[in-house]
């Protein structure tokens, strides 16, 4: 099972702030926690031992002189397909071992200099294009609850080195479901932004106009720091009792019983704050997930071809990668054409559908992790791929660019972790974050 939580990040503030714990040890304890994961889930790509521990001595000179800044000292993880300075980053494919990036990220870049430290990348499915953060190359991430169990994708290093206790948080990307997906599986907390938010420079992208940066926590406060580094301030709610409406299903993928009664729990906790009620779906997500899907195929042939030529493509990626590039070869102007329009009446739609609610509840995901090379999943009468069970109740909110997180759902003995999905409007950033800790409180409080 997992190990243990690190301190929160803010608790690891105070500490530093208070002389109470030196920097130094807070990395050398997320680093020794992260070397031990490897044997068993292999959460991390590459361990920066040596920048971190030289970027701790320097995060010590300055609280010791009064110099401190907002995130000094604080142990982060970044996912293997965002850049990071002077350590192997790459994302997630045989093809770019060796590849030392000269400058961070963006995303990186402001977070390394509010004074967190990066302790290392987190594992990533190839080039962040699938589910179960698998790697015939370097091996495969596992679930930290259960090893025999995937943890999700692809940002699911991320996740595992939460959920294992390596780190409080950590950086992700978001196409379809990659922070929200891995965070539910693992039993910790994914956030993605509005569309355009947070910058994608230096991250290598999967479908450009889906792709979003995200963050991942063992709770929301841990979000919550960071995004407001990264300028997403806590909204504030006039009211304190909010519209929820709530999306029971989104079909053709049923619920797993399980996850639907950790549902009907929550809902039943927070109906004694908030007003949830149903609201009328029927048609919303009609064609979404293949709409995503066609999509994805298409930027992603385009991204690749861009970069590289068939042999080397056919040479140096994973069969998987390769596959879906061969079949990227075929997809017609006019195919991709149509995926945009019909990307473009999907916003419109979703947002009729919230006009009288403030923001919408629903599931992360219809199941629990799958096993370990799981080559379909059923829940009740349907039977489909992981890739349709797991990213149907999140890739449609990547279409829209409607900002969403997930949030553990309260553990059950015996069972693996499911999460809850809080989504709100363009732009609604810090409201949603804010309304994030009050579910995860009256959820924590049962």
């Amino acid at each position: 099972m997992v190990s243990g939580r690190p301190l929160a990040l803010g608790q690891a503030r105070s500490a530093l702030a208070e002389g109470r714990l030196s920097a130094t040890a807070l990395v050398q304890e997320a680093l020794a926690a992260a070397d031990a994961s490897q044997d068993r889930i292999r959460a991390f790509a590459a361990i920066a031992r040596q920048e971190a521990l030289a970027a701790a001595a320097e995060s010590d000179r300055r609280l010791a002189t009064g110099t401190a800044r907002p995130l000094e000292g604080l142990p982060i993880g970044v996912k293997d397909l965002i850049d990071t300075r002077g350590i192997e980053t790459r994302y997630g494919s045989a093809a770019y071992v060796g590849n030392v990036p000269r400058a961070d990220a963006a995303i990186v870049r402001t977070l390394v200099e509010q004074g967190a430290i990066v302790i290392g990348k987190t594992a990533t499915h190839e080039f962040a294009w699938g589910v179960t953060t698998a790697s015939s190359a370097f091996g495969s991430t596992l679930n930290p609850h259960d090893p025999r169990h995937i943890p999700g994708g692809s940002s699911g290093g991320a996740a595992a080195a939460i959920a294992c206790g390596a780190v409080a948080a950590g950086l992700g990307t978001d196409t379809g479901g990659s922070v929200r997906i891995p965070a539910a599986l693992c039993g910790v907390a994914g956030f993605k932004p509005t569309r355009g938010v947070l910058p994608t420079q230096g991250i290598f992208p999967l479908a450009p106009s889906l792709d979003h940066p995200g963050l991942l926590g063992a709770g929301v406060a841990d979000i919550v720091l960071l995004a407001g580094a990264l300028g997403i301030g806590l909204g504030e709610h006039a009211a304190a009792a909010l519209r929820l409406g709530v999306i029971d299903a989104i079909a053709p993928v049923p619920l797993e019983d399980g996850v639907a009664a950790d549902m009907a729990d929550a809902l039943a906790l927070l109906g004694r704050v908030h007003a949830c009620g149903a609201i009328d779906s029927a048609g919303l997500f009609d064609g979404a997930f293949q709409t995503f899907a066609g999509i994805v195929l298409a930027e992603g042939g385009m991204v690749h071809f861009g970069r590289s030529d068939w042999d080397f493509i056919a040479a140096r990626y994973g069969a998987e990668t390769v596959d879906r590039l061969r079949r990227a070869r075929g997809v017609a102007l006019g195919d991709y054409a149509h995926w945009q329009q019909e990307r473009r009446r999907f916003a419109p739609r979703l947002e009729r559908a919230m006009r009288d609610v403030d923001y919408l509840v629903l599931p992360t995901c219809p199941c629990a992790a799958p096993r370990v090379e799981q080559s379909s999943v059923t829940i009740g009468a349907w039977t489909g791929t992981e890739r349709e069970a797991l990213m149907t109740y999140t890739a449609p909110f990547n279409l829209a660019g409607f900002p969403a997180i997930s949030i553990p759902l309260p553990a059950r003995p015996g069972r693996l972790p499911t999460g809850l999905q809080l989504v709100g409007r363009p732009g609604d950033d810090g409201g949603l974050l804010r309304l994030a800790l009050r579910v995860e409180a009256l959820l924590a409080a049962g």
